[in-house]
């Protein structure tokens, strides 16, 4: 299982990534375009917005996998570890309910403002699709929130790997 959301995780933030660096180019190519011919890209702002949006969405996996969320230990850095992992396993499987939750809704939502039959105001892109991007990335962070809760409510630390260097 571990080596299946590793991958995953992987793949959503490489592709996260892949879409930022579009992204970067298009936002260069306007300000270019606007600068020497007075003609941006149209819809650059709704595009930036939506592409913005997925980007966040894919690389939240790989950000849960690794550990990379803010974490507030001030209070819990002088406890043992095993109660550290205890309460860090229940806050990430807190994290996993709400991201479940966020990915079931942005589920609904995408299938709502597909039947309002809503678009963007200046290239007129389906509304929809910007909330169905969310869904996938959510969900595989729910996925692994759940694995790593597991693991941290067992006492062990949130990726095998980490096992081994704590030896």
């Amino acid at each position: 299982m571990q080596g299946v959301l590793i991958s995953l995780a992987r793949r959503f933030a490489l592709a996260g990534g892949a879409v930022a660096s579009g992204l970067a180019l298009m936002t260069v190519a306007s300000i270019a375009g606007r600068a020497l011919w007075s003609q941006p890209i149209p819809g650059d702002v709704e595009l930036m917005q939506m592409g913005i949006a997925l980007c966040i969405s894919l690389c939240l996996p790989w950000c849960q996998l690794h550990g990379s969320n803010i974490i507030v230990d001030f209070f819990t850095q002088s406890l043992p570890q095993r109660a550290t992992r205890a309460l860090d396993g229940i806050g990430t499987l807190l994290l996993a309910l709400m991201c479940s939750l966020l990915s079931l809704r942005t589920a609904a939502g995408a299938i709502a403002v597909n039947a309002a039959d809503e678009q963007t105001m200046i290239i007129g892109l389906p509304m929809w699709w910007a909330y169905a991007m969310l869904a996938p990335g959510l969900a595989l962070t729910a996925v692994i929130g759940v694995w790593q809760a597991g693991r941290l409510l067992r006492g062990l630390p949130p990726l095998p790997e980490a096992q081994e260097a704590a030896k």
